[in-house]
């Protein structure tokens, strides 16, 4: 093989293993980014989950990748907000689920389904299992951020 062929592999090869394991710790698209980095929060803009009333839609134009991990936003002001301090607008538990670390599964966290509690932004996979959370916040959390290290590495099928 030729060297320039050879890095050529490489680089796909460190890229798509990258993605294997962001995948693992966040609730990504199954797709690739133009980037070759998976998609977080369906595209949806982080930043417009605390600063507006209804989430918005990311546009590729703006993305900003973090730990491995695309996410578009609905403007630069919006971008340059999130790389200041990414942590801070990121969902818990890569964006899976809360309740659904708090039973020890990774299931799909919706935007739709979400709340914010001292900051922090909690996503749920849907209507039904928000109002379960809500019967109970504090300990569904609770036990959330002590189940997540057990199972954050962990494949989804694995659970």
């Amino acid at each position: 093989m030729k060297p320039s062929l050879f890095f050529q592999a490489l680089s796909v090869a460190v890229a798509i293993s990258t993605a294997a394991f962001a995948a693992d710790e966040y609730n990504v698209g199954n797709g690739l980014t133009l980037n070759g980095n998976p998609l977080g929060m369906h595209g949806v803009d982080p930043i417009s989950m605390f600063d507006s009333n209804a989430p918005s839609q990311g546009d590729a134009v703006y993305t900003s990748t973090h730990d491995g991990v695309d996410y578009y936003f609905a403007s630069v002001e919006a971008q340059q907000t999130f790389e200041v301090d990414p942590q801070k607008y990121l969902p818990q538990f890569g964006g899976f689920c809360a309740f659904g670390v708090y039973v020890g599964k990774k299931l799909d966290g919706d935007v739709r389904y979400a709340d914010i509690v001292e900051g922090k932004l909690y996503l749920f996979v849907n209507a039904a299992i928000l109002e379960k959370y809500r019967e109970d916040p504090q300990a569904v959390i609770a036990g959330a951020n002590a189940k997540w290290p057990e199972i954050m590495n962990s494949s989804v099928g694995a659970l």
